[in-house]
This record gives C-alpha cells, structure tokens and sequence, in this order.
C-alpha cells in the first residue's frame, strides 16, 4: 500500500490538473457513470462535530476509480492546534478490491474542492473576470484563490474573514500565489467590485448583502453543506442562474437552496443544471456578461476518488510517498 502524506498530495495534485479532473468527475455524474450511494452522516453531538463517510465508483473511457473517504468536522480544533477538517481516502483496486493506497484526505478535499470551484468559475465565469472576493480565510479559501487564479488573469482579491487576523495571515501565507491581495473591512468591501465571489464559510446566515452583487458576477459557493447553514441571501439564489453539482444532494443538504425553497423564491425548476451537463455540452452555461452565475457544491464523493486517481498516477511516476506492507 502507498501512503500520501499531505505534503505528497499537495505535490500529486497540482491545481490545473485536479480543475480537469473535476470536469472528469462532474460529467461522470451527470452521465451516469459513476456509482455514488448517498453518503452517511455521523452526528457528534458533544463535540458539535460530524463525520461523513463518502464512497464512489467511476469508470468512463479511459479512466476507472474506486474509493472512499471518511471526513470528520471538527469546529472545536482549531483552537487546539489542530485542522478542522480531518480526512483520509482510501483507494481501492477497481478490478481485484484490493486496499492500494491512503491519501491525506484534509489536503485532497481541500485542493479537490478549490478544483470544483476553478472548474465552475472556468465554465461560467466571465472571460475578463478581474477582481476576486473570497469569503473564509482557511484552507478551502486558500485553495478557493488558487483554482480562480489558474482560470481567470486575476488582478486584484478581497479576503473578508469575520477575525480580522485570519484575513491578514491569509495574505502573508498566500502571497506567494497572488501579490495583490487586500483585507476587507466588511463584506460590501470585499464585493462591490467582484467579478468572481468565492465562499467557503460555516456560517449560518448570509455573509452578504444582495444589493452589493454587481450584475455579471459569477459565485462558487462551497459552505453551506447543511440544511441549517447559508452563504448567500436568498435574494441572490432568486436572481440566479443556478447551477449545482449533485441535483439531488443539494436539493436535500444545501442550505443556500432549502431556505429559498422554503420562502418560496424558487422552485426545483429554477436549478439550470448540474455542472457535468454543461460539460458534456448538454446544457448551456453563462449566456450573457450581466447574468449572476452560481455554482452550489457540498461536495461529492467521485471528486474525491477521481483526485485520489490523479495523484496516485502522479506519485507513481514521480516516485513520492512510501510505501507499506498490508
């Protein structure tokens, strides 16, 4: 068995090749070619935590991949030190069932998901995007900034975190990948001259307002994975076009779409599509420059056994991780 530590992930998987991979695994569902049960809550009360266990099977063309990833939400850890998302993805054989690989799954999800954003912003954003706001300055923001900038020629971010100090470490820690990033005062700062708004929070209420989204904006919302979260004003949910990764999924745990449905604002016929039907081309995407774009994701398991794929090929050649007996 190879073992993939989080340095050797983020090494496998690089942004541009994980943003492909995910169309792989957007159309894959769209399509019916991947296997994905309905993934298994594990409700932690004590800890206000809970655990997912997310198994997927996908086999297209050229490609064939199996595999599982347990994933714990933890909000009380980072005050402890440690992550809160903690992760791993077990790889498996498709053709003997064999136990081939384990990935660090907190890095995988993290690079994965900025990857499904950079995929829905690659599709539906505007060409001359510019200017980019992320909401959330931890690791799925980081990686929100990453996959925007591998798509779009970027030349200006606001990063609006609730904890001011968050937000500044996140442009010293990111600084590598764009120089000019700026803290934003408040969340009007931070979108009023967005092309591109990214959120990747645990809130419970919007973290916007919708009067400050300009027409033509193109949102990737990746929080909001219960029914009980939200990111966006329902206001803004109305007024887009909606485009989501698992139809069923969101329609049952993304929060941003129940509390539109609730207050009536939209029904199941105001989903546009899933993203791997604009893929295939089954579906068109952004049709205009004054449309509001946005993409709904909480995430899918065949994104994790596709990525999973991508660096373990990746590894392979390149000779990383170490190997183990099992």
């Amino acid at each position: 068995m190879l073992i993939l530590k989080a340095e050797d992930v983020r090494t496998t998987l690089p942004m541009k090749e994980a943003i492909e991979a995910m169309k792989v695994a957007y159309a894959s569902l769209s399509d019916g070619k991947a296997n994905v049960p309905q993934r298994i809550h594990v409700s932690i009360p004590n800890h206000d935590a809970i655990s997912l266990f997310m198994p997927a099977y996908m086999k297209n063309e050229s490609d064939e991949a199996l595999a599982i990833k347990v994933v714990s939400l933890f909000p009380k850890n980072p005050p402890r030190g440690l992550a809160y998302i903690q992760a791993a993805v077990l790889v498996i054989e498709s053709d003997t069932g064999r136990a081939i690989a384990l990935l660090e799954g907190s890095t995988l999800t993290a690079i994965r998901t900025g990857a499904g954003s950079g995929a829905a912003i690659d599709l539906l954003s505007r060409k001359d995007s510019k200017v980019l706001a992320i909401f959330g300055a931890g690791p799925q923001g980081k990686t929100q900034l990453e996959a925007a900038c591998a798509v779009r020629d970027i030349e200006k971010v606001f990063i609006y975190n609730p904890t001011q100090s968050k937000s500044e470490k996140f442009v010293e820690e990111m600084s590598a990948i764009h120089k000019n990033i700026r803290v934003a005062k408040n969340p009007k700062e931070a979108i009023e001259h967005a092309d591109i708004i990214c959120t990747a929070t645990g809130s419970k209420q919007a973290v916007f307002d919708d009067k400050d989204v300009k027409a033509g904006t193109h949102i990737s919302a990746i929080g909001a994975y219960t029914p009980e979260m939200q990111e966006l004003p329902i206001e803004t949910v109305a007024r887009s076009k909606i485009v989501v990764d698992s139809f069923d999924t969101v329609m049952s745990e993304a929060g941003d779409i129940v509390k539109a449905l609730k207050a009536n604002l939209i029904t199941e016929k105001n989903i546009h599509a899933e993203l791997g039907e604009i893929v295939l081309g089954k579906k068109v995407g952004r049709e205009n420059d004054n449309e509001i774009t946005f993409f709904k994701s909480v995430g899918n398991a065949v994104q994790d056994a596709v990525a999973a794929q991508v660096a373990l090929k990746n590894a392979k050649k390149m000779k990383i991780g170490q190997e183990v007996e099992f």
